[in-house]
């Protein structure tokens, strides 16, 4: 195998960690699979790289896949030659064994080029430097004369206003050929470690942490820690600089951290492995008043905006449920999705005020319902008074959790997918088609732009429709169920 050839991607594994390089190379077959999630993301980045093209008017596609490199490297090069050729779109170039497709070269000259980096992101990141970087490295030894490295991203403050998508407002073109130029001299050298490393006969040993995540999520993550006990120090709540003072001192269970080690109060209760009920939960869960009203909100962010005065990324409330019970016990529900391809807040504010309408307690469990609340006070100021009154009763039960209450199944995480398993074992998501947030905002846009026949939208939205219920009927059983409780623990007092 020729360990030899590099590609942009892999140099940027490399840069994150050897190992993932390695890995990447010699055992891809380790690779975890790839989540609807991320799958998500990636769909996103093509789509706003072919809309970054059209601001590049006369510009030229390099269509090619890996087994015809050779043909798509001397296109790249008959488009260069071409002086009517003001642009080229993933143009391939190779250098030295490093292959890199670009997603942009802008002609500024017969001779002088500018290389575009295209990112779905709405600002510049370190690892965009080096994406460039090792770009350019390959664009200048192959031959070519740079003006310049640019990073093209999304303009978050830029307001559609309807009709054709205003292009140089929605991109941002952010000049980093200083930052570029600066870690440039520095390629060759890293280049050669890197094939160095290949070469060996086992990867090298690195051991899992934090930089498995940054900048991206290491797809060996379950191979690498394959090995570790399932109390494992690192999922010690905000370990932070703890877990390098635990490995250190050869710790790797949660179990073997000694009493003298400092631990916060969340540590020490998931070190415990006892479930713990606070004074104040009685108190805490007293206050909520009825009718009480258990409420989730579904969202959606769109990379590039499809509705007049909405920006890029802004969160869009697509759909709401509303389990709301009576102080005798009686239970309703109550729910709305969005089905239409229009901007959904008008009708998710009507419809949500209207089932909100009157008094008693609105139980969340986290402060995102208030947040999107408070963007739709400003985007529909005639409704402020009414949405005043919704926020003031809003009543949180995740703080109330966390400051009173751990029960060791929850294993450190008191997020809802944590929290209902331990508690409430019989209302897990394990039964639905949509069982994340994630995985609710991808079927939406599904839903709405995917060109579904009748039968796909019809199942799209019952499970759209089933994830949301199950969300604030779990809210409903974990109140009441933290309610018996704090009873037990007031009956042993």
């Amino acid at each position: 195998m020729n360990f030899g050839r590099l590609s942009k991607s892999k140099y940027l594994s490399g840069l994150q960690c050897p190992k993932r390089l390695y890995l990447e190379v010699h055992q891809p077959e380790l690779i975890q699979e790839v989540d609807t999630q991320t799958l998500a993301l990636l769909e996103v980045g093509t789509e706003v790289g072919q809309l970054a093209r059209q601001y590049f008017p006369n510009g030229v596609l390099v269509e090619w896949d890996h087994s015809e490199l050779p043909d798509a490297v001397e296109q790249t090069a008959q488009l260069v030659k071409n002086p009517k050729i003001l642009a080229i779109f993933e143009g391939a170039f190779l250098f030295d064994g490093v292959l890199v497709r670009v997603d942009i070269l802008e002609r500024i000259q017969d001779h002088q080029w500018r290389l575009i980096e295209v990112k779905a992101s709405t600002e510049r990141k370190d690892h965009h430097v080096d994406d460039l970087a090792i770009q350019a490295y390959v664009l200048a030894n192959a031959g070519l004369a740079l003006a310049g490295s640019w990073l093209l991203h999304l303009n978050n403050q830029y307001v559609y206003q309807g009709g054709d998508l205003n292009l140089t407002h929605l991109f941002m073109l952010e000049n980093l050929s200083p930052e570029v130029d600066f870690l440039y001299p520095n390629i060759p050298e890293r280049l050669h470690e890197m094939r160095s490393m290949l070469a060996e006969a086992s990867p090298p040993a690195i051991e899992p942490d934090g930089h498995c995540s940054v900048p991206y999520d290491c797809p060996f993550w379950d191979h690498c820690t394959k090995e570790k006990p399932d109390r494992w120090v690192f999922y010690l709540p905000r370990v932070g600089k703890k877990f390098d003072q635990l490995r250190n001192r050869g710790i790797t269970s949660i179990d073997e951290i000694p009493t003298e080690f400092t631990l916060s109060r969340h540590q020490q209760l998931v070190k415990d492995r006892a479930e713990w009920i606070g004074p104040g939960l009685m108190p805490a869960l007293g206050t909520i008043q009825y009718p009480v009203h258990h409420l989730d909100f579904e969202t959606v962010q769109l990379a590039i905006p499809q509705y007049p005065l909405t920006r890029p990324y802004q969160t869009l409330p697509t759909q709401w449920s509303n389990h709301i019970e009576s102080i005798d016990g009686e239970i309703r529900h109550e729910e709305f999705l969005c089905e239409d391809r229009i901007d959904p807040r008008e009708e998710f504010l009507h419809t949500l005020l209207a089932s909100l309408e009157g008094t008693g307690s609105i139980c969340v469990f986290s402060p995102y319902e208030e947040r999107i609340l408070r963007d739709l006070r400003e985007a529909f100021p005639l409704y402020a008074s009414q949405l005043d009154q919704v926020i003031g009763r809003l009543w949180d039960l995740l703080p109330i959790l966390r400051e009173h209450y751990y029960h060791p199944a929850f294993g450190g995480s008191y997020s809802l997918k944590a929290v209902l398993p331990a508690l409430v074992p019989s209302l897990d998501y394990n039964d639905l088609a949509i069982h994340d947030g994630g995985m609710a905002a991808d079927g939406y846009i599904r839903l709405i732009f995917g060109g579904l026949d009748v039968e796909e939208r019809t199942r799209l939205k019952a499970d759209l429709l089933a994830y949301c219920k199950r969300d604030t009927l779990a809210l409903l059983e974990l109140r009441r169920v933290l309610w018996e409780r704090r009873i037990k623990k007031n009956d042993k007092s």
